[in-house]
């Protein structure tokens, strides 16, 4: 047996400490993780009008996109994923590739033996695959017949395919894990990375959530529901406004989210930088409906819950929560609700905002990106603002952060900043995941 092999059988029954040694974002509001957090910390919104013809009969007309260019905080992706690639893999991919070097690059992690190989894996996944490319498939052997179908198409759609290519790219022969639970899939992928190092499974994981589904056939879809904001088609960074009482909807958007998370002595062996730690991960469903949660939020308030209880935090030390609040009017009133229930005479001090008001609903990225923001919330001390919440009507008295950062005050001398960051999806799935301010004890 193997001295590695040894050590995380002996191992197996401690609580091994995670933490995040490195992020990659690719957003609306730009590509790379510090261009992004300072635009989020300043109010920006990366919402724009949707002007493509082949939107004209469908109602909503705002959307995400990731800026395309060179300059700071575009994407220019043939200078990060050669054409020929791009010709074999979904713009999910790519934009999870982006973001995954990104990280990598920022965690400094360079393996130099097999075995380091062996011990770092990788767990992407995204909400949905290319429906697009699925329709333009099917139209191609409609019209044109099997032989020109393209033999690339079922690699193309495959949701693990982001996993497999980040997998290839770095190395990673660890786990190779792809999860696809709608709207949470991108917090699912971080948590489930992270019980993988706690159980020993792995010393490193490269985790997170991308999506690529800003399409006439998605757009469509999701207008059929009366699940879009339309209301604000005139003034696009008004359109995604979570808590606010003239919201109508969400907003779809595009881009990825990847963090490096480490086995505690892993990191410090090798000298990398700590950005934060991630304490505890809690799961539920709602049992409720296939697509609305629960009106008293029930299935969050669990999920929460199981969070704070496996992080061995109590309701008075969470001094944030980045919620995942959509813009829907039914779904932010019941989180509202869970918050309310779960930290009782705490809320009036608990910070609450949710970014989707700058960023859009990233769909299956969405929880990635937002752990990215809430875990540089722990380490700066400051909170990202709810873009468009001018009232709120959900009912309840919390601590919303409206339009402008604000400063996490509420820690003692000494004390960790600890917060909570939630995802819930259609299906009744949720997960929340309590992150902290890294310190040594």
């Amino acid at each position: 047996m193997s001295k590695t092999i040894a050590r995380c059988f002996s191992t197996s029954l401690q609580r091994r400490r995670v933490v995040v040694t490195g992020t990659g974002l690719v957003t609306c509001l730009g590509v790379g993780t510090q261009h992004v957090w300072q635009k989020l910390l300043a109010g920006k919104c990366g919402i724009t009008a949707i002007t493509d013809d082949r939107f004209k009969d469908i109602p909503c007309k705002v959307a995400g996109y990731v800026p395309r260019g060179d300059s700071p905080g575009e994407l220019n992706l043939d200078k990060h994923v050669a054409p020929s690639d791009q010709r074999v893999m979904s713009l999910a991919t790519a934009y999870a590739l982006v973001a995954a070097k990104e990280a990598v690059l920022d965690s400094g992690w360079k393996p130099t033996s097999e075995e380091e190989q062996h011990r770092a894996g990788v767990a992407v996944g995204m909400g949905m695959c290319s429906l697009q490319q699925i329709a333009d498939a099917g139209q191609i052997l409609r019209e044109k017949g099997y032989r020109r179908l393209s033999p690339h198409f079922l690699p193309l759609v495959l949701a693990n395919m982001a996993a497999g290519h980040i997998s290839l790219q770095f190395g990673l022969q660890g786990p190779n894990h792809s999860v696809s639970t709608a709207c949470t899939t991108g917090l699912h992928a971080i948590g489930d990375a992270t019980r993988f190092i706690q159980h020993g499974d792995a010393d490193l994981m490269v985790a997170g959530g991308t999506e690529a589904n800003v399409d006439p056939l998605s757009i469509a879809g999701f207008s059929r529901m009366r699940a879009l904001s339309t209301k604000f088609n005139d003034s696009p960074e008004k359109s995604s406004r979570p808590f606010d009482k003239d919201r109508d909807g969400f907003v779809m958007s595009e881009g990825a989210g990847i963090v490096v998370l480490e086995e505690l002595e892993h990191a410090l062996a090798r000298g990398s930088k700590i950005y934060g730690e991630v304490l505890g991960y809690g799961l539920s469903g709602d049992a409720n409906h296939i697509t609305a949660p629960a009106e008293d939020g029930s299935g969050a308030y669990r999920c929460m819950a199981q969070a704070l209880k496996y992080a061995g935090v109590g309701i008075d030390q969470v001094g944030y929560i980045n919620a995942h609040a959509t813009s829907t009017p039914l779904g932010d009133k019941a989180e509202s609700s869970a918050i309310h229930k779960l930290f009782c005479s705490n809320s009036d001090s608990l910070l609450v905002s949710s970014t989707k008001g700058a960023t859009g609903h990233l769909l299956g990225a969405a929880g990635s990106v937002e752990a990215i923001f809430t875990i540089f919330a722990c380490q700066s001390g400051r909170v990202p603002p709810t873009l468009n919440l001018v009232q709120s009507d959900t009912g309840y008295v919390l601590k919303y952060v409206s339009n402008k950062a604000c400063d996490w005050l509420n820690v003692n001398c000494g004390q960790r900043r600890i917060a909570l960051s939630n995802s819930f999806g259609f299906g009744g799935t949720n997960a929340s995941i309590c992150f902290a301010s890294y310190c040594e004890k």
